[in-house]
């Protein structure tokens, strides 16, 4: 009796093992369609433009200072940088899917307008030099815009004081390369306002990044985009988001932003990379480790929530509890009823809760990802009720174990739909589920139960 008992655990076990080592390749499987889709997602950003990150307008002045030291000339080049002291952000962004094969993800193209004003432009007037009785020469001041990758921009016009100014690509700045610029008018008083007006068309991918860089800075973005991902130092002040999109404002203070002040010291732009650089990482990645301070951002993220390989990862790490449970549920059906179950027919009944997982993930690559739970979960409690009808002998038997099996892709689906709630959720279920067992077998002899088999 006791070789007949040792005998069926050790064949559970073996088929458990086996169902594992499949899970387990079912599992690499997914995360390899992840690797593809990643990779995907960055093809098109190397084709169309990354992650954008907005920065300006500045104004700079380039300027050589000339020294004589040691019967020699001594040259350095420095820039004098004024930021606005109100900034004005005003966009409206349109998101649509743009795919690699099966693989699809977000670009959107931004129409805005911004608006900055300076009270005057002393600060370009004098500064910056080092060595005593050394030679000054500035060019004329120039108005820059720069942007993370400038592949992006569509369209750039420019007005200041009401008159358009010729753009050109690049800001000649150090740190922030990437951009246009256009040269002031030559009639530009120094100590008098100044008021520039851009009209902006820049296509991104995934995320907007905007650099805070007015004394006072308000910005209000619009889309059409209905699942945002507010990001960065600053939440939107105000938002509101529908079925049809969302409007956001954001308010800062130079008071309690230090980005005016790192932007003109140089600091880089960690959020996104170095804005002279190409950025296609994704805009809430970790932020770029660099030696000077980063530049403060506010940013919204065009993220589809419904990421149907990371829902269908997390699927397949609940396959092992789905297995154990089918198989306290048929072991439970064996005991109670009488009946003999071989270990072929379990591992039968454990391949097909692990071929849900394929199923899963195979459809939902075609599907909306509820359609494919849907069809793959219908497909195998369908099978395994017909299965276990015949295994125990009875539909009246079969009928409730595929509704068990139902409920059990029910809870799943219910928990993949959660984040902070779902280790709870399961908790509390697998109680239930113990207290049910515990419940049905509290009258049984087990040691008259077990002499009997």
């Amino acid at each position: 009796m006791k070789e007949i008992i040792f005998g069926k655990l050790g064949g559970l076990l073996l088929v458990t093992a086996l169902l594992l080592i499949g899970l387990g390749q079912i599992t690499a499987l997914v995360r390899e369609r992840q690797v593809q889709h990643m990779n995907a997602v960055s093809s098109v950003s190397q084709s169309l433009a990354g992650s954008q990150t907005l920065l300006g307008p500045l104004v700079q002045m380039a300027c050589t200072e000339e020294w004589s030291e040691a019967a020699s000339i001594q040259q350095r080049a420095f820039a004098r940088v004024l930021a606005p002291s109100t900034l004005v952000v005003g966009g409206n962004s349109q998101v649509e899917a743009r795919a690699r094969g099966l693989h699809a993800t977000q670009v959107f193209t931004l129409k805005s307008r911004i608006t900055a004003q300076w009270t005057d432009l002393k600060a370009l007037d004098g500064g910056g030099r080092l060595h005593a009785g050394s030679r000054l020469q500035c060019s004329p001041p120039v108005l820059l815009l720069a942007v993370s990758d400038a592949r992006g921009i569509r369209q750039a016009d420019v007005k200041v004081n009401g008159q358009a100014l010729a753009v050109q690509a690049g800001t000649a700045h150090t740190t922030y390369t990437r951009g246009v610029q256009a040269s002031l008018p030559v009639n530009t008083a120094l100590g008098e306002p100044m008021t520039a007006e851009i009209v902006l068309e820049l296509v991104g991918t995934e995320g907007l990044n905007v650099v805070p860089l007015g004394s006072a800075t308000q910005i209000q973005l619009t889309s059409n985009w209905a699942h945002p991902s507010f990001y960065g130092q600053f939440l939107p002040s105000e938002r509101t988001v529908s079925a049809k999109g969302f409007d956001a404002s954001w308010r800062v203070s130079a008071l309690a932003s230090s980005a005016q002040q790192a932007v003109l010291n140089g600091s880089q732009l960690c959020n996104s990379g170095n804005i002279g650089m190409q950025d296609t990482s994704a805009a809430q990645s970790t932020a770029t480790v660099t030696k000077a301070p980063c530049v403060e951002t506010l940013g919204v993220g065009f993220f589809d929530p419904i990421n149907t390989y990371s829902l269908s990862d997390r699927a397949t790490k609940y396959g092992l509890l789905f297995i154990v449970l089918t198989f306290v549920a048929v072991g439970l059906f064996e005991f109670m009823r009488g009946l003999r179950v071989h270990p072929i027919q379990y591992f039968l009944v454990g391949a097909a809760i692990s071929i849900f997982f394929l199923l899963l993930v195979s459809l939902s690559e075609h599907l909306a990802f509820g359609v494919a739970y849907a069809t793959a979960a219908s497909a195998c409690v369908v099978l395994l009720g017909y299965y276990a009808s015949h295994m125990l002998h009875s539909w009246k038997r079969g009928l409730p174990f595929a509704s068990g099996i139902a409920a059990l892709y029910g809870l799943l689906y219910v928990l993949l739909q959660l984040e902070q709630t779902a280790m709870v959720v399961g908790a509390v279920a697998l109680f239930i589920v113990l207290g049910v067992v515990m419940a049905l077998t509290r009258k049984v002899d087990w040691y008259t139960r077990l002499q009997v088999a």
